[in-house]
């Protein structure tokens, strides 16, 4: 924060958005690209967890790590835009676009590769709730598949950030959430619970570390994250994020229990596309503006009390997805 301060690398406002609210005229210049520390803080707890421990890195941590830093230099390269270049919208749309897609196809290639002794891969080519479904796609639309599930969450987690500690917070969550998940598929792995209730995950403890990792990051972020902010994480953190969110889901076999854990997001989404669905369809609006944050901002709430509200329903998306997961298991078990 004080090397960003020093150097005066803050984010401009944005004249057809913030400067609608005058509370967000109090925020310019604070510094922006903060995104930068929540991924040093993984990298480096990961590293020191396995070194302290004298293991190698697994392939999955390895792969979810690529899709932070890889989705992270993007929105580096956009951070960089608005603050350098003093352009508030960064980098082109198509190009930001056509970065993530890169990103993603490797991901989704490279996630297919990689068999441990058992046969696994990181990823499987099955379409997962809780674990894998019967529905098995090609290698070549799995890829598809997982592209559009990295593109549609870290997008997600951008529009949801824009109010102090809204995004950050809803997404430690997240990741505390896989955190219990990843625990528990190891606790009940095939290798030390064989039975029909047995998870078939690669490296599920890895994982367990990395979202750790990623929650007390996100901890220490939302420290001086929260309102009012002292620095924003800019898109080089809220990418990196949704991007992290959507490679456990893939890498835990979770992919469509991805719709509670990350059900913020998904409703702030939904606010979008439906604004601008009814928009160009009967040229009005639903709400008074998009994305949904900001629509409870017109109405004249308080930015706290969005953001708490906000990560209270954050919270009750999150019990529904692990009660799911449990449930599940409990089901199958019995």
């Amino acid at each position: 924060m004080r090397i960003l301060n020093r150097r005066g690398y803050s984010q401009a406002i944005r004249e057809s958005g913030d400067l609608l609210f005058p509370d967000h005229e109090s925020k310019k210049g604070t510094p922006s690209m903060g995104g930068l520390a929540v991924i040093i803080a993984v990298l480096a707890g990961y590293g020191v967890a396995h070194i302290v421990r004298g293991t190698p890195p697994t392939a999955s941590g390895l792969l979810l790590l690529f899709l932070v830093v890889g989705l992270g230099a993007v929105g580096f390269i956009d951070d960089y835009i608005k603050i350098f270049k003093r352009r508030s919208m960064g980098l082109r749309a198509s190009t930001k676009f056509g970065g993530q897609i890169v990103v993603g196809i490797v991901f989704g290639v490279l996630s297919l590769n990689f068999s441990d002794d058992r046969g696994l891969t990181p990823a499987s080519r099955a379409v997962s709730f809780i674990r894998d479904t019967p529905l098995v796609l090609p290698a070549a639309v799995f890829v598809l598949w997982a592209l559009l599930l990295v593109v549609a969450t870290s997008n997600a987690v951008n529009l949801t950030d824009g109010l102090d500690g809204l995004a950050i917070g809803a997404a430690m969550m997240s990741f505390a959430a896989y955190t219990l998940i990843g625990v528990w598929q190891f606790g009940q792995g095939c290798a030390l619970s064989p039975g029909r209730s047995c998870y078939e995950v690669r490296d599920p403890l890895d994982l367990a570390i990395l979202a750790a990792g990623f929650t007390g990051a996100c901890f220490g972020f939302l420290w001086w994250n929260a309102p009012k902010a002292q620095i924003f994480m800019g898109d080089t953190g809220s990418l990196a994020i949704g991007g992290a969110i959507a490679g456990f889901a893939i890498l835990s076999r979770t992919e469509i229990l991805l719709l509670a854990l990350g059900g913020l997001f998904v409703i702030i989404t939904m606010s979008v596309i439906l604004q601008v669905g009814s928009f160009k369809l009967t040229g009005k609006r639903i709400f008074k503006m998009a994305p949904l944050q900001h629509h409870f901002e017109m109405l004249g709430w308080a930015e706290v009390t969005i953001v708490i509200r906000f990560w209270i329903i954050a919270g009750l998306c999150i019990g529904t997805g692990l009660a799911l997961f449990y449930y599940e298991w409990v089901r199958v078990r019995g």
